[in-house]
C-alpha cells in the first residue's frame, strides 16, 4: 500500500479507503532517492548493472556500449557548456528515432538544461509555434529536417545530427557544428557543473493535454527518476539481461520514458528502428534474439492478422513479452494474440504525458486477462474516481473522472498557470480527463474521454460503448463515434 495509507483502513482487495475515498496502489512501494541534488542522467548512470551494449542501430548494425554512451554524453555536455548552455535553458530536439537521440537528451539533462522534443512529421508552422512558446537556445536536428527548422525560425543555432558522411545542406541555416564532432571532444574533468535539484525541470514535452490545444508539459528530474524506478521494477529488469526493440517514437513520452531513459538504467540493450516497418521489426527480433517488444495496439492487431505468414518467415522464439500502450486491448485481441503466439505474454500500460507515462499497468498475463483493464495502479500511486457533475469522490465500480497523485505527476503546464490550476489541484491531484471505474480487485477500466461524452436527454453516453456495440456487428469492420 502507498506510504500515507499506513494509518488508514484500506480494503485489501480494491485498495479503497472509505474514510478519504482514495484508492491506494496494491503494488509494493518503490523507495525513491531522497537526496535533493540529483539529475536524471547521473541517476541512470550511477545504477549498478552488468550490461555491455546500450544501443544497436537496426539499419546499420552499429553498436554503442554503455561505456561509449557515457563518454559521448560527457563529451556533448562539455561542448554544450563551452557553447554557453546553462541550467534552465531549453534545447530543441527534432529527429526521428536513432541511437543519437538519447545522447542528446542525457547530455542536456546532465547540465540541468531542459530538453523539448517535437514530432518530425510536424509542419514548419507547428514547429514554429513550439519554438515561440518554449524559446530554445539551440536545436539538434538531422540534415533531412533542417529545412523545417529554417522555415520555422530563421536564426536558431543548429547542431546537425549526422552519421559522419558529411551530408550537404541545401538551405541557409545557422549550423554551429555536428554531433559527431562534439562526440570526438575530450570530456573535461575540471568542468564546473551547476548543481541540479530533483525539482528542477528536465523535459518539456508538448501534449494536447487533458483538454484542448497543445501545451508544454513541465516534468522535473524527480518525475523522471520516479518513472525510471517504476520501469525497472515493473519488468524486473535487474534479474538478467534483456533486449528491447524500440518501435515507438522517442519524441513521445512513451518512447522517451522507456528508450531514452528508463530501460538504460537496468543495463538492457535497446535496438533502435528509425521508423516502424513490420518486416524490419520482425527480422530485428529474429536477428538480435529480442525479448521485449513495446508497441501500440494497431501493430499487435497486424501481428495477429498476419500470424501464419509471420511464423513461417521469422523465428520469434526469443520473444517473451509484448508491451502495449495507448488504448486498452479487447478480449478478442488478447486471446487472438495468445493463441497465435503462445509463448509471449501481453502486458499493458496506462499513462499520460502529464504523469510521465506512469499510471497503471498489467504486469502478468493473468492481470491482462482481466479484459478491458488498464491494470492496477503503479507503485507509489494513488487514485480517486470523481463525479464530474458533483465533484464527489466515488467508491468501487462507479464511473467518474480518474484523478491521479504520484511522484511522477508533472510540475504543470509551461507558462500557462490557468491550464495548470484547472488540471492539478492544490493537493497535487492530476485530473486525467479519462472516465474510469476501479473494480473490486483494484483494476482500472477506462470507459472514455470525459470531453467526448455525448449528452442525450439527460443521459451520458460514452462513444466507446457505442463503438464496441457497432464492432460486434459482423458486417462492420471498424467504427468511430463522435458527439
Amino acid at each position: 500500500m502507498a506510504d500515507n495509507s499506513s494509518n488508514l483502513t484500506v480494503h485489501p482487495r480494491s485498495g479503497f479507503c472509505k474514510s478519504n475515498s482514495v484508492f491506494y496502489s496494491k503494488r509494493k512501494p518503490i523507495p525513491l532517492p531522497q537526496t535533493d541534488f540529483l539529475d536524471t542522467t547521473t541517476f541512470i548512470f550511477s545504477r549498478p548493472h552488468h550490461g555491455k551494449t546500450a544501443f544497436i542501430d537496426a539499419a546499420t548494425g552499429r553498436h554503442l556500449s554503455f561505456k561509449d554512451l557515457w563518454r559521448a554524453v560527457d563529451s556533448v555536455a562539455t561542448c554544450l557548456h563551452d557553447m554557453g548552455i546553462r541550467k534552465g535553458q531549453v534545447i530543441l530536439l527534432l529527429s526521428p528515432n536513432s541511437i543519437f537521440f538519447p545522447i542528446v537528451c542525457l547530455s542536456v539533462m546532465w547540465l540541468g538544461a531542459i530538453i523539448t522534443t517535437t514530432n518530425p512529421l510536424n509542419t514548419p508552422r507547428e514547429i514554429a509555434k513550439q519554438i515561440a512558446n518554449s524559446k530554445p537556445s539551440l536545436a539538434f536536428t538531422t540534415p533531412e529536417l533542417v529545412s523545417k527548422l529554417t522555415e520555422s525560425s530563421s536564426n536558431l543555432p543548429i547542431v546537425l545530427i549526422d552519421d559522419e558522411t558529411g551530408t550537404s545542406i541545401k538551405t541557409k541555416a545557422n549550423i554551429l557544428t555536428t554531433l559527431s564532432e562534439m562526440v570526438k571532444r575530450e570530456p573535461r574533468e575540471s568542468r564546473v557543473r551547476e548543481r541540479v535539484n530533483q525539482d528542477d525541470t528536465a523535459t518539456l514535452l508538448y501534449s494536447s493535454g487533458t483538454t484542448g490545444e497543445s501545451k508544454g508539459v513541465v516534468s522535473s528530474h524527480k518525475n523522471l527518476i520516479a518513472m525510471v524506478e517504476t520501469i525497472v521494477e515493473r519488468f524486473r529488469l535487474n534479474e538478467g539481461r534483456h533486449t528491447f526493440v524500440c518501435t515507438v517514437p522517442m519524441f513521445h513520452i512513451y518512447g522517451l520514458a522507456a528508450f531514452a531513459t528508463g530501460i538504460l538504467a537496468s543495463g538492457s540493450t535497446i535496438i533502435v528502428l528509425s521508423k516502424f516497418e513490420m518486416g524490419e521489426m520482425l527480422s530485428t527480433i529474429e536477428k538480435y534474439r529480442a525479448t521485449y517488444l513495446p508497441l501500440v495496439p494497431p501493430i499487435l492487431v497486424a501481428m495477429i492478422n498476419g500470424a501464419d505468414q509471420i511464423r513461417t518467415k521469422y523465428d520469434l522464439s526469443s520473444l517473451k513479452s509484448v508491451l502495449s500502450g495507448g488504448a486498452p486491448l479487447s478480449k478478442e485481441v488478447i486471446e487472438g494474440f495468445s493463441n497465435k503466439y503462445p509463448g509471449v505474454t501481453i502486458l499493458q500500460g496506462y499513462g499520460l504525458t502529464e504523469s510521465t507515462a506512469i499510471g497503471a499497468s498489467t504486469d502478468t498475463l493473468e492481470e491482462s486477462r482481466r479484459y478491458g483493464t488498464a491494470g492496477l495502479l503503479s507503485p507509489n500511486t494513488e487514485a480517486k474516481i470523481v463525479d464530474p457533475e458533483s465533484g464527489k469522490a466515488l467508491p468501487v465500480n462507479q464511473t467518474g473522472e480518474l484523478w491521479l497523485r504520484a511522484p511522477s505527476v508533472m510540475k504543470g503546464y509551461f507558462r500557462n498557470a490557468e491550464a495548470t490550476s484547472s488540471t492539478i489541484d492544490s493537493e497535487g491531484w492530476l485530473r486525467t480527463g479519462d472516465l474510469c471505474y476501479i473494480d473490486d480487485d483494484g483494476f482500472i477500466f477506462v470507459v472514455d474521454r470525459l470531453k467526448e461524452l455525448i449528452k442525450y436527454k439527460g443521459y451520458q453516453v460514452p462513444p466507446a460503448e457505442l463503438e464496441a456495440l457497432l464492432l460486434a456487428h459482423p458486417e462492420i469492420s471498424d467504427a468511430a463515434v463522435i458527439p
